[in-house]
C-alpha cells in the first residue's frame, strides 16, 4: 500500500486574511511540501496541470524537478498530465529529465482533466476532446516502449524513425491513467494493461468497488497480469490533531473552492452540511485526526482494492503551516498505521 499527497497548487484567497499569495510564492511553497513528504516516509507526490489564474502550477515536471535535488525516495508525479493538449514528445522529455534528476522516480499521470482552459491556448478543438486523447496516449505509449520511433496520426505531425531523448532512468517510464471514474477510461486502462488512478471526490467511495473489478478484467482479456497492476485513489482531505480542528481548519478553503466550481459548472451550493456527511466513514471526504483517516484508507484498501492512496490538500488555498502539518501527521502516524494493518490483512488473504 503506498501513501502520498496530491495537489492543484491553487492560489485562490485566503479565507482568514483575503489575501491572495502570489503564483511564486505558491510554488515555493509546494516543494516545501514535497520534501516534507520525502522527510516523513510518504512514498508519492502528484502535482496538476492547471492553465488558470487561480492555480500556479502550468508544468508539474518543472515543479516536481525542483524538489527533485532535495528529496531522496519519494515518488514524483503529475496529478494529472492533460495530454490532450499537451505534445506527447515534450512531455516525455519532461519527465524523463525529471526522472533522471531523481535517479529513477518520475511517473506520469495522463488525464484528459476536469478544466478545458489548455485547449484554446494551445490550438485545439474541443470537439476533438476524445480523439486527441486516445491518439496522444498512443504516441506517449510508443516513446515509452522505443528510443527511436515511427509514428503517425491525425492531429500531429508524423514521426519518422526518429530518437527522442534522454532516455529515462527508468525502462519502461511509469505512465498512470487518470480517470473521473467513467467505465470507458477504466477499461483503456485495463486494456492497455496501464495503472490507474481513480478522482475517488463524491460519493460512497465503495461504489467505485465495480469499476476496479471491471478494470482488472480488462486488463486480464488484454493479456495482462491482474496482480502486477496497481489503482490509485485520489482523494481530498486533511489531518490534525482532533477531529474537530481538522474538521473546522479544512472546511472554510474546501467551501470557496467548492462553491466557485458551482458557480462555473452549476452545482449545487456546498454547504457545512455536505462537507459533514462527506467526511462520515462512508463519504469520500478522509478528514480526520491521524487514526480516523487510517481507518477510512485502511476500508478503501480492504473494500475497494485501492493499492495506492493519494491525500489532496489543500482544496482551495490554506496557510503553509496548517498543510505542513496535515503531511507530518500523515507521514508520522496515519501511514505506519496504514501500512501495518494492511500487511497483517495481505499476509492473511
Amino acid at each position: 500500500m503506498e501513501l502520498g499527497i496530491s495537489t492543484f497548487v491553487e492560489t485562490t484567497p485566503d479565507i482568514k486574511t483575503g489575501k491572495t499569495i502570489s503564483h511564486a510564492q505558491r510554488l515555493r511553497e509546494v516543494v516545501e511540501e514535497i520534501v516534507l513528504a520525502d522527510k516523513v516516509g510518504l512514498d508519492v507526490f502528484g502535482v496538476g496541470e492547471h492553465q488558470r489564474q487561480d492555480y500556479a502550477a502550468s508544468s508539474p515536471a518543472v515543479v516536481l524537478a525542483a524538489a527533485a535535488s532535495q528529496t531522496k525516495r519519494i515518488r514524483l508525479t503529475s496529478a494529472v498530465t492533460v495530454l490532450s493538449s499537451a505534445d506527447p514528445v515534450r512531455v516525455f522529455q519532461d519527465f524523463a529529465t525529471l526522472d533522471g534528476l531523481s535517479n529513477g522516480r518520475a511517473e506520469v499521470m495522463a488525464g484528459r482533466g476536469s478544466f478545458i482552459e489548455s485547449f484554446p491556448l494551445f490550438g485545439y478543438d474541443l470537439n476533438d476532446y476524445d480523439e486527441l486523447f486516445d491518439e496522444k496516449l498512443d504516441l506517449l505509449m510508443h516513446l515509452q516502449k522505443s528510443e527511436r520511433v515511427t509514428w503517425s496520426g491525425k492531429h500531429r505531425p508524423a514521426i519518422q524513425n526518429l530518437g527522442v531523448y534522454p532516455r529515462p532512468v527508468q525502462n519502461p517510464l511509469p505512465i498512470w491513467i487518470g480517470s473521473g471514474g467513467n467505465q470507458e477510461s477504466v477499461i483503456r486502462a485495463g486494456l492497455l494493461g496501464l495503472p490507474l488512478v481513480l478522482a475517488i471526490i463524491g460519493g460512497n467511495p465503495l461504489h467505485f468497488a465495480p469499476l476496479v473489478e471491471l478494470y482488472y478484467k480488462a486488463a486480464e482479456h488484454g493479456g495482462h497480469d491482474p496482480l502486477k497492476l496497481q489503482v490509485a485513489s485520489h482523494s481530498h482531505g486533511f489531518i490534525a490533531e482532533d477531529v474537530v480542528t481538522a474538521a473546522d481548519t479544512f472546511f472554510p478553503s474546501t467551501q470557496q473552492a467548492m462553491n466557485t466550481l458551482a458557480r462555473e459548472r452549476g452545482w449545487g451550493v456546498y454547504t457545512r452540511s455536505s462537507f459533514d456527511a462527506a467526511r462520515s466513514f462512508e463519504g469520500a471526504l478522509y478528514v480526520g485526526d491521524p487514526e480516523t483517516v487510517a481507518e477510512k484508507i485502511i476500508h478503501l484498501r480492504k473494500y475497494v482494492g485501492i493499492t495506492r492512496f493519494m491525500l489532496h490538500v489543500p482544496v482551495g488555498s490554506m496557510p503553509h503551516e496548517d498543510v505542513m502539518k496535515a503531511i507530518e501527521l500523515f507521514g508520522k502516524e496515519t501511514a505506519p498505521r496504514v501500512r501495518e494493518e494492511v500487511f497483517r490483512w495481505e499476509t492473511s488473504q
